[in-house]
């Protein structure tokens, strides 16, 4: 729209004004009043376009303790395989532990445990939320009869067909954790990606291999600072923390002006960027001085962090109704 002040604008006024005179009311697009009472802003009437997100604490750290937990039970696997019973069984109690914590922490959010109930009650594939409660509920089916097995193997020394038994099931509920963990680690990245926030779904790719990678780098960060000190959980840390310096190196070059900005500019970009540096290029320098504790502390912060930066940066995306319009032109 143009100013009035400028000829063609008055003459379009004019045009206006014998419409409204003719048909009693006005139907085409009018102009713009500089310094008139309403003022021209980018959206609906300067209101947002899309729904920001109203996620709180809760959300961030369910993605925390669901990616570490899914991945335990992936690194659980490996330790049966390879013959680590302790590191399994440890491992397994991390993935209990979030099989526990993590329905809590979706109720709070939710509010009512009921309303967790009622997401049971439908199974959408086309639903990453209906697909996620889902996975969470068949994790926690494998993960606490795996321990338990695992456990009871282990410890009471049994023989015969009752330990082949309990170590056949040890073995199998550990596969279905580990395997419902994958999706748990990862579907979270999904989730976020299939909104219309223009951040998140600019990064959709990104999302889901963030996330699980920064679940795996967690768990093999909390297995070493619970004691188990091996080459396979160090391995996994340099991973973990190359491919996250590789994911900010991305970031920082990947970017879409507008539509992407809320990554790269206010509070919620700085809380990407401290979480990226602290699980990426520090925790992996801290490894190669041999600080492996400082190392994982410092992983296991930034992936904290990453992911309360990741809902701040969707609810200043979504709150941007610019950042709308821009991304609706990729």
């Amino acid at each position: 729209m143009a100013d009035i002040h400028n000829p063609a604008s008055e003459q379009r006024l004019e045009q206006l004004r014998e419409q409204a005179w003719e048909k009693g009311v006005v139907t085409d697009r009018g102009v713009n009043v500089v310094g008139g009472p309403i003022p021209r802003k980018a959206g609906y009437y300067g209101q947002p376009v899309v729904k920001p997100p109203v996620w709180i604490w809760e959300i961030p750290v369910y993605f925390f303790v669901g990616g570490f937990g899914g991945m335990s039970a992936v690194i659980a696997l490996a330790a049966v395989a390879f013959h680590h019973p302790d590191v399994a069984a440890t491992a397994m109690s991390l993935a209990v532990f979030a099989a526990i914590v993590s329905p809590i922490l979706l109720i709070l959010d939710l509010g009512r445990p009921r309303l967790f109930l009622n997401m049971l009650r439908v199974f959408k594939l086309r639903s990453a939320m209906s697909m996620g409660v889902w996975i969470l509920v068949m994790f926690s089916s494998c993960a606490v009869p795996g321990l338990i097995a695992l456990e009871l193997h282990t410890h009471l020394g049994l023989i015969g067909n009752i330990d082949q038994l309990l170590r056949f099931f040890a073995g199998l509920f550990i596969a279905g954790s580990a395997f419902f963990g994958l999706f748990l680690s990862t579907y979270t990245g999904v989730l976020l990606g299939a909104t219309a926030i223009p951040a998140w779904f600019l990064h959709r790719v990104l999302l889901p291999i963030h996330f699980g990678v920064a679940g795996l780098g967690s768990a093999a960060a909390l297995l070493e600072l619970l004691g188990h000190r091996i080459a396979a959980l160090n391995a996994l840390g340099y991973f973990a923390a190359a491919v996250e310096t590789g994911l900010l190196i991305w970031l920082s070059v990947d970017k879409h002006g507008a539509a992407d900005r809320a990554i790269h500019e206010h509070g919620s970009g700085w809380l990407i960027r401290i979480g990226e540096i602290l699980n990426g290029p520090l925790a992996f320098v801290l490894r190669l001085f041999g600080q492996v504790p400082l190392a994982a502390i410092a992983f296991l912060i930034g992936a904290l962090v990453s992911r309360f930066g990741w809902i701040a940066v969707g609810k200043v995306s979504g709150s941007d109704p610019e950042a709308v319009f821009a991304s609706q032109q990729r």
